[in-house]
């Protein structure tokens, strides 16, 4: 996680009071007294809620919209991109605008704010939400200036993902417009066709299942436009009330209706009794407001259910109110536990931003624990509308001042890398002034230890690195090519570079005799071979002298390849042989210990590739080399684990 990447946690309102569900037990007189007059006077019109919403049939629509995620300040660029991309593809997408929305309002904040740490300037031009705006998005020409700004892109990139959804959602809306408009018009044809079945007065055994059609054909019509819903059912609701009252239906079809309605009310109420179990509050209140809308489409029931019926049906909402009601309370006493932890994590960070550090594995080390605090911010919920802001307001301002320190090291640490360029590309000059050089032995004299200054000097920029290994290299290679070609017959490169291969396949090709001495005098006859072959080609001399060491460590490991000490003798007392030969417990722990150590060093690195841009790649490749050794590692312990039981035996 870089500097930049502060998780930021939008502010969220206070839980509000859970609304009142359903207004109960609502009388329409009017329809009472037209059924009331079918029905012999006896039955009344059903129960009924007022919508919640308001808002008709389109009062499901305000559920759309998608829930807004919390804590999307939290969210990388890259992150909050690919986000978009998965709802931009969801089947869901054109429901959950609101969430859209709300993934481009927090990427275009934390892109103005990431421009303006990286001095790209806060200007952006975030698209507008309007559908009727579709703005064109054209790709940035890949100049210098685009390829140094890593934000052109992103920004492009994500501006051309939203353009799509915005007219696709453009479209949906048209479709679903003009879809309201057409069920409109079909709803009207069925009034108009209502109106004509109670002009007609025709007998009832005609007149009945027709009505009942009409009906189905209003039910099984989508939602219209809000604006033309209340008069249109109003509308509707005048003329189903003027059939009961001037069509004389029969007791036994009246019956039968009332026996259907009754049906479909008690299943209304084994759904609304099954809510109560649902653990999620929120999704059970939903759907008892679609319940409620059902159960208005269905007309009375025999007077002697009627109040059973709409009293069982009460009381299952009242459950699930009181649940919604306890939820919201709940929630507000877990705001106040979430402001209690994230008042400890504030005191930890600014803990941490307040040490005295001197070294970059100092800074990796807090960088991780900053890193790991703002993981557990991240799982904490909202504080109270009051706190929510101060408090994160608090944790950002003790991140930040963390980081600034942090980048301020390292600017004084690019200072030093700009030192090392400069010492490097004086040896590069050097180096290219000898390169015509004719004095071989001299010369390349000269050029080792130039290459071994070269190997001290410390990092440069990254961006520079290569360019300057390369011109260096070629330098050298330039000299040390035209002094193979020009060898002498007593130092033929090439000849000497057969010799050390040759000699190589015959250490590799020695069987150990297990006479100790004897093969102590033979590790010391390879040794003298080497040392009396003469130079090999520049380019081969590190892959042949890593090729030897290697074959004589695994033939002969507890022989000394170092030049005995003076006065030593043959190689001191043990000709080599430093020390007693080593167990097999013993080099398994020595690789160990050499392995635990790379480890260390890659983790190192991945610290300092952390406050560099576009380093994702180093970073990952490093990973992969962090987790192969350290897949080595468990393979090392149960090698340990295997020979120390096998000392045992012994």
């Amino acid at each position: 996680m870089s500097e930049g990447n502060i998780p930021e946690v939008k502010q969220t309102p206070d839980v509000e009071e859970a609304p009142k569900a359903l207004n109960e037990n609502v009388e329409n007189p009017e329809v009472q007294e037209a059924v009331e007059t079918v029905a012999d006077k006896t039955e009344d019109v059903p129960q009924e809620v007022v919508d919640v919403n308001d808002g008709g049939e389109d009062a499901a629509g305000n559920e759309e919209g998608g829930e807004i995620p919390v804590d999307l300040g939290s969210l990388t660029l890259a992150e909050l991109s690919d986000r978009f991309d998965k709802l931009s593809q969801a089947d869901d997408r054109m429901k959950r605008y609101k969430e859209a929305e709300a993934i481009k309002s927090a990427f275009y904040k934390k892109l103005s704010k990431e421009k303006a740490e990286a001095g790209f300037g806060a200007k952006v031009d975030e698209p507008s939400s309007r559908e009727d705006v579709i703005e064109d998005v054209t790709t940035a020409a890949q100049t210098e200036e685009v390829k140094d700004n890593p934000f052109e892109a992103m920004e492009t990139a994500f501006k051309g993902v939203y353009a799509n959804y915005k007219k696709e959602r453009a479209e949906y809306n048209r479709q679903q417009d003009a879809q309201r408009e057409e069920n409109f018009a079909q709803k009207q044809a069925v009034i108009e066709d209502l109106k004509n079945l109670v002009e007609k007065q025709e007998d009832v055994n005609s007149t009945f299942p027709a009505f009942r059609d009409l009906q189905n054909r209003w039910r099984e019509i989508g939602p219209v436009p809000a604006t033309k819903f209340r008069d249109l059912n109003d509308t509707y609701q005048f003329y189903v009330e003027k059939f009961y009252d001037m069509v004389k239906i029969n007791r036994d079809l009246r019956d039968l209706d009332f026996k259907k309605n009754l049906e479909a009310k008690e299943g209304f109420c084994e759904a609304a009794e099954k809510l109560s179990e649902n653990e999620n509050v929120v999704e059970a209140f939903r759907e008892l407001q679609k319940l409620h809308e059902q159960w208005k489409e269905f007309g009375p029931v025999a007077k002697e259910y009627r109040d059973s019926i709409w009293d069982r049906f009460k009381a299952a909402t009242a459950v699930i109110n009181k649940k919604y009601q306890a939820y919201f309370e709940g929630q507000k006493e877990k705001q106040q536990e979430n402001l209690a932890e994230k008042t400890k994590l504030c005191e930890q960070v600014e803990a941490i931003a307040g040490k005295e550090v001197k070294s970059s594995n100092e800074w990796n080390s807090l960088s991780n624990e900053i890193e790991e605090i703002q993981k557990t911010w991240r799982t904490i919920g909202f504080a109270t509308k009051k706190e929510n802001q101060k408090i994160y307001d608090r944790f950002r301002a003790a991140c930040d001042k963390f980081f600034t320190r942090k980048r301020e090291y390292y600017t004084q640490f690019k200072d030093s890398m700009n030192e090392n360029m400069e010492k490097k590309l004086s040896l590069i000059e050097q180096a290219e002034a000898l390169k015509d050089s004719k004095e071989w032995k001299k010369t390349t004299e000269a050029l080792i230890a130039l290459q071994k200054q070269w190997k001290e000097i410390g990092a440069v920029p990254r961006k520079k690195s290569e360019q300057l290994w390369k011109r260096f290299r070629a330098a050298c290679d330039e000299f040390f090519n035209e002094r193979d070609k020009n060898a002498k017959p007593e130092n033929d490169f090439h000849g000497n570079l057969k010799a050390k291969k040759a000699l190589i396949e015959e250490i590799n090709e020695y069987v150990l005799s297990g006479d100790a001495a004897a093969d102590r005098e033979a590790a010391r006859s390879f040794v003298e071979k080497w040392q009396g072959i003469g130079f090999v080609p520049f380019k081969e001399k590190d892959a042949v002298q890593a090729a030897y060491t290697e074959a004589m460590q695994a033939k002969f490991p507890d022989f000394s390849l170092r030049a005995p000490r003076q006065g030593s003798g043959n190689g001191g007392r043990n000709g080599g042989f430093s020390r007693k030969p080593l167990s097999e417990k013993d080099r398994l722990v020595q690789q160990y210990n050499k392995l635990q150590q790379d480890i260390d060093t890659y983790e190192n690195n991945i610290g300092f590739f952390s406050s560099s841009k576009n380093s994702a790649p180093l970073i990952q490749k490093m990973q992969e080399r962090i987790d192969a050794a350290k897949q080595e590692l468990k393979d090392l312990e149960a090698k340990i684990r295997k020979a120390e039981e096998s000392e045992e035996e012994k």
